[in-house]
C-alpha cells in the first residue's frame, strides 16, 4: 500500500497527515517529510494518523528520530489521532510515555 503525506499549517502549527501503511516500504518517505520539517520549523509539530492502519517497527524509528530532532531543536511534536491498533505498538515498546501521543476519539468520524 502506498503512503499519502500532506503538510498544512493550521493555528500556528505544522500539521502533517498521514494515510496509509507505514512499514519498511513507506516509512523512508515519512522520515524524508517529517525530519526537514521539525529541523527547519521553530514551530509546534503534529502528525496527524487517523488516517493510518498499520504501522511496523520502521515506523516507530521514524517518530523516534523526529523526538530526537525535536528534542536537539528545542520544539514540540506530538502525534495526534492515533488508532487503537497504531496506539497499541506504542504502547507495547513503552513509547507512549515519552512521544506525545493522543489517541483518536472513538465516534467524532463515524
Amino acid at each position: 500500500m502506498n503512503l499519502s503525506v500532506n503538510t498544512e499549517e493550521k493555528d500556528g502549527r505544522i500539521v502533517l497527515k498521514v494515510a496509509g501503511e507505514i512499514d519498511a516500504y513507506t516509512a523512508p518517505k515519512l522520515k524524508e517529510t517529517l525530519l526537514p520539517l521539525i529541523k527547519e520549523s521553530s514551530n509546534h509539530v503534529q502528525v496527524d494518523l487517523e488516517e493510518v492502519n498499520y504501522m511496523d517497527s520502521t515506523g516507530l524509528g521514524v517518530f523516534v528520530s523526529a523526538l530526537k530532532a525535536s528534542k536537539e531543536k528545542e520544539s514540540n511534536f506530538e502525534l495526534i489521532n492515533v488508532q487503537d491498533r497504531v496506539y497499541r505498538i506504542f504502547e507495547i515498546t513503552g513509547l507512549d510515555e515519552i512521544i506525545q501521543l493522543k489517541a483518536a476519539i472513538r465516534g467524532v468520524n463515524e
